[in-house]
């Protein structure tokens, strides 16, 4: 979902990371309440008030998703879920959870938590607005459109269209009617996905009729809703299939492994080239040393590939590249999607027992989902 990402501050034990999406949309959030939105309701103001009220809306703006964001992650504590932190993107905020809620009760409070905290903060912003009004206009405004605009994040992430607040409200509901949580996410997420169809039709036609900037991004936000619905479910499965499975069922024992006295050139030539993997266990003796990339070798001038040995470039092990077989397979699965490595070694102390690769866990999932196995 996310691109790079750049890490602000810690609150309550929790990473508040920002998307340079988000940077794109707190230009455009500034620019338009200074020249169009504040101008409009507040007449005659110098244009350097204009700008720095614009900054300020951005930055509260900015400051109410963080506070949104952060009662889902208390409550999800709260309840036992182990959080990644709070991010921030173009399209708003999320409270990235390492894994489901433990049950419907938990769900429906972590999800609720959301907007009632966006109402309070509402309430709170509605009232210092009215004591702005006899200090200063500028603050006034701000505070009146950082409290409506707190009420409408409110309600708009209290659409019953999962993943948004709304729809995890009602597959909470469901997956107490019907005591199966895949169940309850299909269905919240076709409705999550009919809601993103919806969008994209009246953006399309909000477009025709003129509204250019409106309507496109009613079709972003409707593309993204379809997308996000659809993935969250992708990742039910991929949670429910893998669920009580170790790395030790899908490791490939007996590894191709490079010697650490091979050239970078034999390397390339004897293995890179005959087995088409991008990562090598390095061993030594029968010690794990590490392994070498593709992307090491590439750093490598090519003139010193005969020179340089596999052992002067090895990377050490760590829990970036080498898991233990007891591990559960959910989790190397992510460590893959964090780090990028489509391969990661399985060691029992200096010893390499196998290999675990994201084909191996597909492959695994493909064939799972073909049979409907729950």
């Amino acid at each position: 979902m996310f691109g790079k990402q750049i890490t602000l501050f810690k609150l309550f034990g929790f990473e508040v990371r920002i998307d340079l999406s988000w940077l794109v949309l707190g230009f455009l959030i500034t620019w338009s309440l200074a020249k169009g939105i504040f101008p409009g309701y507040y007449k005659d103001f110098p244009e350097a008030t204009y700008w720095w009220m614009g900054v300020a809306g951005a930055l509260g703006l900015f400051g109410s998703i963080v506070f949104h964001e952060l009662a889902h992650s208390l409550v999800a504590k709260r309840f036992g879920v182990t959080m990644k932190g709070i991010t921030l993107f173009i399209f708003g905020g999320v409270a990235e959870m390492e894994d489901e809620p433990p049950g419907p009760k938990a769900e429906f409070f972590m999800a609720i938590a959301g907007p009632l905290s966006s109402v309070l903060l509402g309430l709170i912003l509605h009232a210092a607005s009215s004591r702005g009004e006899n200090v200063s206009m500028p603050l006034y405004g701000v505070l009146s459109y950082l409290a409506v605009i707190n009420f409408i994040l409110a309600g708009f992430n209290l659409l019953p269209a999962y993943p948004l607040d709304g729809g995890r409200v009602l597959r909470s509901i469901l997956w107490k009617w019907k005591k199966n949580l895949r169940w309850a996410t299909h269905r919240a997420s076709q409705i999550g996905s009919g809601f993103g169809i919806a969008l994209i039709f009246f953006g399309a036609l909000n477009v025709l009729r003129g509204d250019i900037i409106g309507g496109i991004w009613q079709v972003m936000i409707g593309f993204f809703l379809r997308n996000a619905a659809q993935s969250s479910y992708q990742q039910v499965l991929i949670r429910k299939s893998l669920e009580g499975e170790k790395v030790e069922r899908f490791m490939k024992k007996d590894p191709v492994t490079a010697p650490a006295s091979l050239s970078l050139q034999e390397l390339v030539e004897n293995y890179i080239y005959t087995y088409h993997y991008k990562m090598y266990p390095v061993v030594e003796k029968g010690k794990l040393l590490g392994c070498i990339t593709t992307r090491q070798v590439k750093e490598v001038p090519r003139e010193q590939w005969q020179q340089r040995t596999v052992g002067e470039s090895v990377s050490g092990c760590s829990p970036e590249n080498t898991v233990g077989p007891g591990m559960d397979a959910l989790k190397a699965l992510s460590i893959m999607s964090r780090t990028g490595n489509s391969r990661l070694m399985v060691a029992d102390a200096d010893q390499l027992i196998g290999i675990i690769s994201l084909k191996d866990i597909m492959g695994f999932l493909s064939v799972k989902f073909d049979i409907g196995e729950d």
